[in-house]
This record gives C-alpha cells, structure tokens and sequence, in this order.
C-alpha cells in the first residue's frame, strides 16, 4: 500500500506554503488548499512511516460533521476536489486551541490522578474517576504552538494577555459549546458519546469561522454508549475510538516523546494495523463503508484538482 508522506506542489499565484504535522497547507489571496496527507504523530512528534488512507479518513469524517453543524457555527470549507484535500476561505487563525470535554479522560485524567482539582483555570469536584461524566462540559483551552507542545492557559490568561480580546473568546466559547452540543447529538445517533474534541477559529472579514476538521479521531475521542456504565461501575477500561490506540502502543514501546527517546520501528504489519484501525473508525464514527482512493499514486490528478478549485 502507498501512503501521502507530503506534496511538494507549486501552482501559479500562490502566496505561501506551510507544512504541519499531518498536512501540507498552500495559500492564495483569499484561499487555502489543505491536503491531509497519510503522516501520523504522536506526542507532538512525526512518526516516521505515514499510514495508507489516514488523510482520507480524517479529511472526509471531517468533512461530513463540517458540513452536518454548518447550520450551527459558518466554517471555513469552499469544496472538497479530493478525498483528501479540503479548499477553504483563508483565515487569521486564533492563537488558542478550544478543547472542550464532557468527561474526564486522558490529559485532564492525568492531571486530576496527579493530585490536581483544576485544569486550565477549571475547578473539578472531588470523588471522580478515570472516564467518569463530569457534571457539565468544560473548556480547557491551550496555546497552539506553531512548534513543540501546546500549553494549558486559562480563559483569564488569554484575556489579559491579549491573546483574544474578551468579547471575541467569549463568541469562542459559544460556538465551542454548540459544536459540542451537536457532535454529542450525532454521535449517539451512531451508538457513540463524544468525549473530548478540540475546535480552532479564524477570522476573515469580520466573521469567526470554524476551521480544520472537527469531530475526527484525531482530534476527538469517542467511547461506546453501549455498556458505558456497566464498565464504569465495574472500573473496566472503555471502548473507545481515538488515536489513543497509537498513543498507547507507543507508550509501551518506551516512547513518549520525550527527549532522548527513540521512536521505536514501525514494521509493515504495524503500519497496516494502524491504517485498518483508521478505516474500521471510519465506518463507526459515520456508518459508511470506506471507499479507499489511491491518490498517493498520482499527485499530478491531485494538484490538477486543487488548481482546477483555486483559480
């Protein structure tokens, strides 16, 4: 199987470039082309082999929910010309990351098991558990670091340091509770609970839009409903569908991003591990089943399409 590990296009007009962690971003006057490529991380760190069909998987769920609460919050999205390629308006995006969580799992999980009541400016009450309902959805907001780790801020940091004006993070607060409240919605429909998830905004002519994808497994964490409260009063780990299983793997391996860790070897059997996981979460998450384009197989009918959008 042939994996997107980057593209390296050039198209007449274009005002810039930028090269993420999973996506290959190109800048016109007042568009972008976003190509998820099939590059994986983990930890804030590239892995080094990228995974078949990835960027299709999160490009089209991404797709599908953007386009299911654009009635909810105005997104960035124009078309999507590939499976993998989304074409957007250009935005100033917002220096914060909303992340949003209904239950306390993974980051705020640690922090709390570490003794602490608070996550980003956020009081927790007492007696909770691992994956436990926490009694409202909370914000817990983190810088977006254009390299290295995010960090946990406060919604009162953001505000005095200017990095959003109050009365604009306060519109972030809303759209991040509606979106939240509609991918909660559509999740169960398809059997899921809709855990955590973290959105991003940007401005562009006076209106703040929702931008990149949203409701994905790699930016959102879902468990089963089905037997939820059963494992929960049983302290049994949930099913769940997330990147968390890289994560995990990786984990054992001895690597977690820290310095002087070595990325252990990812074989082929693994890498074709990681991509039916993506596909199988695929077909969850929206009850489709996954129809693979090998795209990675001929990037000049991918750049055509992005040319073909743009101009």
């Amino acid at each position: 199987m042939q994996a997107l590990k980057e593209t390296n296009f050039h198209f007449p007009q274009q005002t810039g470039f930028y090269r993420g962690k999973v996506r290959d971003v190109y800048y016109f006057q007042d568009k972008l082309a976003l190509v998820a490529t099939d590059r994986i991380s983990a930890f804030d760190v590239v892995l080094p082999r990228a995974i078949p069909y990835k960027g299709q998987v999160l490009n089209q769920i991404a797709a599908k929910f953007l386009e299911a609460t654009k009635d909810v919050v105005p997104n960035w999205v124009i078309s999507h010309p590939a499976p993998n390629v989304t074409i957007g308006k250009q935005c100033e995006t917002y220096k914060v990351e909303m992340v949003i969580r209904g239950y306390l799992a993974g980051h705020a999980w640690r922090e709390y098991s570490a003794g602490k009541r608070t996550v980003c400016g956020v009081s927790m009450p007492e007696g909770l558990k691992e994956n436990d309902r926490l009694p409202a959805p909370i914000i817990t907001p983190t810088t977006k670091a254009a390299e290295g780790h995010d960090e946990d801020i406060s919604r009162e940091e953001i505000i005095r340091q200017g990095i959003v004006s109050e009365e604009e993070y306060q519109q972030l607060e809303v759209y991040t509770r509606a979106l939240f409240q509609k991918g909660t919605e559509l999740a169960a429909e398809r059997g899921l609970i809709l855990v955590d998830t973290k959105y991003e905004f940007g401005k562009a002519d006076g209106v703040i839009y929702v931008i990149d994808e949203i409701h994905t497994p790699d930016s959102s964490r879902f468990f089963y409903s089905e037997g939820y409260q059963e494992r929960q009063d049983a302290n049994q780990p949930q099913r769940q569908l997330s990147k968390e299983f890289v994560r995990q793997w990786l984990i054992e391996q001895g690597f977690q991003g820290k310095d002087g860790q070595q990325v252990p070897e990812m074989t082929d059997e693994k890498v074709s591990e990681i991509s039916q996981r993506y596909i199988e979460l695929y077909e969850q998450v929206l009850g489709e089943t996954f129809s693979p384009q090998p795209y990675a197989q001929d990037l000049e009918a991918l750049q055509k399409s992005i040319a073909a959008n743009i101009f």
